[in-house]
């Protein structure tokens, strides 16, 4: 297991390189830089003089594989750089952007949990009935509803309508994060329950659930301790993958709350050909998900001892 964490680990380099290199290359070709974009923003007209020596100033004069390499170096040492717009430190406004990310994640995956787990194993059992066909119809419409869609119509009943929670999340409350959790919870509880369906409905389906009915062991039991722990490794799959993504920031949903996390501070970022913040996202990303990937699979041997990794014995 040593030698397949340090090889996952490794792995991390030339991806982590390759990611950042593509998204220095694809933020030059779209055009426009951050002084071009500040002076936009701005509306205040500058003479091309001195927007050439604010692009000077930040390096934006030089050729892109210089640019890329003074880059690379800094942060080899642990330096990110400061922000093309506002000029703070980007790891520390990065970190300060985590809690708002991490407050959402939490909540949302808590209620997908909640939805579609319960939904999925019940039908499952209850296949091809009134009640598998009523959810496997929810899960349809909420697999083909946008969250853009979703959030806006939950916006408009229960921030406008009832007033029941704010339009614009004002702080990191359970009250502003309410919105946009329930809009991510329908999307990824619409997907997950119908996978948690087939991954139950495959287990019920096997030789050792007939022969424990015909042993006279009761159907809940069988279905709590055994088909729930084997279906298990899938659901776990699952969720691991959607706090690899939430972690990342959603970021339209961000920027329809205002929720002030890394999404629309990315967002935010690319408008505005912030470099600098740009990398630093794209930096995370990489991380989040080479590390999600390698616990969860990781995970696998407790969970289900059958599965070995990189060959080794467990």
């Amino acid at each position: 297991m040593k030698k397949y964490m340090i090889k996952r680990l490794l792995l991390l380099i030339p991806i982590l390189f390759g990611i950042t290199f593509l998204s220095f290359a694809m933020m030059r070709v779209a055009g426009s830089d951050a002084v071009l974009q500040r002076v936009d923003a701005s509306g205040v007209m500058l003479s091309e003089e001195v927007i050439q020596e604010q692009r000077e100033e930040l390096g934006l004069d030089k050729p892109f594989l210089v640019q890329y390499g003074n880059w690379l170096v800094r942060f080899l040492q642990g330096d990110l750089g400061e922000s093309y717009i506002s000029g703070n430190d980007v790891f520390d406004e990065f970190v300060s952007k985590l809690p708002a990310t991490l407050l959402l994640t939490l909540t949302s995956i808590l209620l997908t949990v909640v939805i579609s787990i319960p939904l999925g194993i019940l039908s499952a059992v209850k296949q091809n009935r009134f009640t598998d066909y009523l959810i496997r119809v929810c899960s349809f419409i909420g697999n083909s509803l946008p969250n853009f869609f979703v959030a806006l119509v939950l916006m408009y009943v229960f921030a406008i309508r009832l007033g029941a929670f704010p339009v614009i999340s004002e702080n990191l409350s359970i009250e502003s994060a309410a919105l946009p959790t329930l809009t991510l919870a329908i999307a990824m509880s619409a997907k997950y329950l119908r996978q948690v369906r087939a991954a139950v409905l495959e287990e019920l389906s096997k030789p050792y659930v007939v022969g424990a009915k015909a042993r006279g062991i009761r159907f809940s039991v069988t279905l709590w301790k055994s088909v729930l722990r084997a279906s298990f490794v899938t659901i776990f799959t699952l969720l691991a993958m959607s706090i690899g993504s939430l972690l990342g920031g959603t970021a339209i949903v961000e920027s329809i709350f205002m929720w002030d996390g890394v999404g629309k501070l990315a967002v935010d970022a690319i408008n505005m050909r912030d470099y600098p913040m740009i990398q630093a996202y794209v930096v995370w990303m990489a991380l989040i998900y080479v590390v999600v990937n390698l616990i969860t699979d990781l995970s696998y041997c407790f969970l289900d001892p059958r599965i070995r990794l990189g060959g080794e014995k467990v």
